[in-house]
């Protein structure tokens, strides 16, 4: 049983994309009855897999003990895979974990479903607030999509720093980087350089027809460079997995 945390504090790295695909991966391919939980108010990782009708304002509702998670929970087209989803509510979430000031909210509700679900996807906001610190006390293993870019290595920093100063106890982490174009210089010298060692996505055109198809990447393009990239990442998350397992 384990929970994954995809964050970052940047936007538009393919984040809700990542999360998709890694639930996928983690029920279609791995075999576990996997939950994705959206907790982003955009809704990507929803909208990504089928969900159209906008869902009643409930979402924040778990955090007040007022509603049980499997209530909302929806299955998707995919065996094995659910759907946790993201709704308008979802907007003053960090607000409202602020005023109950339970900072292992989301911790209990994820270990309540874990019995059900082996594998729990968060994907998160890219936010520093509330929200996060309940997925970094939340998650088994974060895994944190960053661009080629030199402030990557700043953004990465900040975050580790972050991490150590608030939270005694966090899981370890796993930077990805995410839109890699080799053909670039600039992608090129931060891949051979602060990214050296990291699993690598490419920016790809197979990646960007997930969003046009709704499904992931491995559904209808299994043959391609960028499927076997993410497929890699699934391989390395699986094996974090099962050595904290082994430890613990």
């Amino acid at each position: 049983m384990a929970v994954i945390g995809v964050w970052s504090v940047k936007g538009g790295v393919g984040k809700s994309t990542l999360s998709v695909d890694m639930a996928w991966r983690s029920a279609v391919r791995s075999g576990h009855r996997t939950l994705l939980w959206d907790l982003d108010p955009q809704g990507g990782s929803s909208w990504l897999l089928g969900n159209d009708t906008p869902p009643p304002p409930r979402a924040t509702s778990l955090f007040h003990r007022e509603t049980r998670p499997d209530a909302l929970i929806t299955p998707t087209r995919w065996p094995g895979l659910s759907l946790l989803p993201a709704d308008d509510s979802l907007r003053t979430l960090s607000i409202t974990l602020a005023r109950i000031g339970h900072r292992r909210r989301l911790a209990q509700l994820t270990a309540r479903l874990t019995g059900d679900y082996p594998r729990i996807i968060l994907d998160c906001p890219p936010v520093l607030n509330e929200i996060s610190d309940q997925v970094i006390g939340a998650a088994d293993l974060l895994i944190v999509p960053l661009p080629p870019s030199p402030l990557s290595s700043r953004a990465l920093d900040f975050i580790r720093r972050e991490l150590v100063r608030n939270h005694h106890r966090h899981p370890p982490i796993l930077p990805v980087l995410s839109m890699y174009d080799s053909r670039r210089q600039l992608h090129r010298n931060v891949h051979l350089g602060l990214a050296a060692g990291w699993p690598v996505i490419p920016m790809a055109s197979a990646i960007e027809q997930t969003a046009v198809r709704r499904m992931p990447i491995g559904a209808f393009a299994g043959w391609t460079e960028a499927n076997y990239r993410l497929q890699k990442l699934w391989d390395a998350i699986e094996a974090k997995l099962r050595l904290r397992a082994a430890a613990d």
